[in-house]
Order: C-alpha cells, then structure tokens, then sequence
C-alpha cells in the first residue's frame, strides 16, 4: 500500500525526522491563508499523488509570490498528473501540499528496503540526492552507500554515524543524520514497511536536515497488523477494477494486452502470461483467483475481463490441488450464464479431478474450447484472439 508524501511526512515527525513546515489544501481558496501561515517569500506547491517523478510531470511547482501560488494550484486542481511511473491517463489531484521554500545547500539520498539477496534489511544513501536513485546505481554505482542490518539485530547509532560520515556529515548535521536514520528504521521494522526513502535529504544554511520529500510502501500483507496505516489508503490513487477484484479476494491488474487471463497462483499467472507473450499474444492482465476458487469469485473474475475492451479472447488456466476440477468446471459454467460471456474461450484444466472437469465442459453448451495442455491452450487462444480458426 502507498500513502502520499504528506502523510509520510506525518509519520516521519512522529519519529522525530525533521521536515519543512507545510500546509494541505484541497481547494484553491485556501492557498492565500496557506503561504500567510508559512512566511517567507518562496513556495513549493506539490501535487499528492502516488507516484514518483513528480517534478518531471509539472506536478512540483517553484512559486516566488501568492499569485503564482494560486495560478499552480489552478492548474493542478482537478486534473491529471502523469509522471514517468504512471500510465497515459495520470493520477488525480485532489490535494497539493503547499511548502516553504528551504535554504539548500546539499541534497542527499537515504533509504531503507528489504534486500532478499542478502536477506537483510539494507539502508542506502547517497551524495547525489534529488535524482532517480536508479540510475545513480546504473551510472555510478560507487556513490551508493549499502549498510546491511541483520533482521534479528539492531541499527546502531555507531553505524548511523558511520554512514553519516561516508556521506560527508559532520558535528550537529551528523547526529541529526544519526535520529533521523534511526526513526526511519524504527518506522520500518515496527510499521511492516516495504519500501522507506527520502530523496532528497537536505542540508541547508541553517545547519538543519530536513526531509525535503517522502515515500512509504507498506507490506498489504500485514495491513492486518495496523489499522492506522490502513486508515491512510486513499482509493482514488488506485485502479478502479483493482479495487473491486480486491473486495472479492482477488488479484487483478489491468494491462494493455488482448488476451484475458484467469489462473489460480501468481506464479502460474507469471507463466502462462510468458507463455502467451511467447506464441504470440499479448495478455490484457494479471488475475490470480486464489487457491480457494469459488464459482462466485470466478463470476466476478470474468465480469472483470470482459469489462476490458481490449480483450479478444480469454484463457482460463487453473492447476485443481486445494480445489477439485470438476468444480472449478461447474463454477466456470455458472459464471459464463451469469455474465453472459460472448469471447473466445480456451480452459486449460491440470490437477485433481481434471479429466472429469474438461469432460463437463466440453459436454456442455457453451462455446468453450478445452486443452490439457498448456502449451496448446496457450497457442490456441492466441489464434482465437487473432480472428485465426483454430
């Protein structure tokens, strides 16, 4: 789960890691009151999205007077942003977060996330802060600073000093350095988090290091654990039918491809995508219906798919262990009356139960193609979805 940089900055004050003071607004109208309340004669205006480069889709805006405040924040209100990690259509902007312009004198990288190599939790800063930390580790990897820390173990201030001074800190600026390090590991371990980084960390003029931005990915697996992390999910950032399949316990992402995929496992997901890719096709999305499949979820499943007007065929690839195939046949009969679907349709069955479950199928009314093998089956739907006899 993302949050936005505001909340993230709200977590980070919790633990006491310092940033800028700021306002959020949500409308126009607050955005005089907003740069009174802050001073100063320099504003950033930030549009809250969940998505990084920013900057590079005009959502992060340099304003020196309260005019052009609110001429960013007429512009950024109600539209889309679309940045390097979002798709054409954009993330919403339904609020901007108005900051006080900083003194900066270095910008800095600092980070946490689970390295599963080394089976360890790994900080990594960086000099060269502000930029796509991507491509700082592809150019010039020797600016990258990793410091493993053992789960079992701790974050030590003596290792927090030592990456401060790897990175040039030195007096008061490496002991702020040394809280702000150990907040965000404490924010880590104690939150579930996946993902933790502030780029850019920032010195300024003043000799303080503030967190100029934020970003937190917590584990969804553990949401369970923390209702007021849950509390912070904003819907309106995340993909519609992913929301929904969701509700229904599945896992659904859409893509830009043309065969519908239903499968029962992320990685036999992964594979029969390949595999698609592989003869040809091009799969329109991830859905992975979950070991316990039911007629209801797979209804929901094809109601998904067909929703995608892109789609030109389906392939249904399910390995019946936990599930009989024999059900997992009812349930795909069910639900094709249910949703009325009228593509082209390729079951692979594998597993328990899985010639009794082709043998439904392919004794029933409906227009089902079936195959064992999924190979076949994946060879077959692609020529379906191309308009090919198969």
């Amino acid at each position: 789960m993302h949050i936005h940089e505001y909340q993230a900055k709200s977590l980070f004050r919790q633990f006491n890691i310092k940033t800028p003071e700021a306002v959020l607004i949500d409308h126009v109208s607050q955005a005089k009151n907003a740069c009174s309340s802050l001073g100063g004669e320099l504003w950033v205006v930030k549009a809250q999205v969940h998505a990084g480069g920013r900057g590079k889709g005009g959502g992060v805006i340099l304003c020196r007077s309260i005019k052009e405040v609110e001429k960013a924040c007429n512009q950024l209100f109600g539209s889309n942003l679309i940045t390097p990690q979002t798709d054409v259509k954009g993330l919403p902007i339904n609020q901007l977060l108005i900051e006080g312009g900083q003194n900066i004198e270095r910008e800095l990288y600092l980070g946490l996330l689970v390295d599963r190599q080394t089976q360890k939790i790994t900080v990594l800063a960086s000099t060269e802060g502000g930029m796509d930390i991507e491509k700082v580790a592809a150019e010039t990897p020797d600016k990258i600073i990793k410091f493993g820390v053992d789960p079992l173990g701790n974050l030590t201030t003596e290792d927090c000093l030592s990456i401060a001074e790897k990175l040039n800190l030195e007096g008061d600026l490496a002991k702020q350095f040394s809280n702000a390090l150990i907040g965000l590991y404490v924010i880590f371990t104690t939150k579930d988090v996946s993902l933790i980084e502030i780029n850019p960390l920032i010195t300024t003029a003043e000799n303080n290091l503030l967190a100029l931005d934020g970003k937190i990915d917590f584990d969804d697996n553990a949401l369970y654990r923390h209702e007021d992390i849950v509390k912070l999910r904003d819907t309106s950032q995340e993909d519609e039918k992913e929301n929904e399949a969701s509700e229904h316990q599945l896992n659904y992402i859409s893509l830009d491809g043309t065969i519908g995929c239903m499968v029962n496992g992320a990685g036999l997901a992964m594979a029969t995508m390949d595999l698609i890719e592989h003869h040809g096709g091009s799969p329109a999305n991830f859905l992975d219906v979950g070991g316990g499949t039911t007629a209801e979820r797979v209804a929901k499943a094809f109601e998904l798919i067909q929703t995608e007007a892109n789609v030109k065929g389906v392939l249904v690839n399910i390995f019946g262990g936990i599930v009989r195939c024999d059900l997992i046949a009812e349930g795909i009969l069910q639900a094709i009356e249910k949703v009325g679907l009228n593509l082209p349709i390729v079951v692979r069955l594998e597993g328990t139960n899985a010639p009794a479950g082709l043998k439904l199928l392919d004794d029933s009314d409906c227009d089902i193609h079936t195959e064992a093998d999924l190979t076949q089956a994946a060879i077959k739907i692609v020529a379906l979805a191309k308009g090919v006899s198969a």
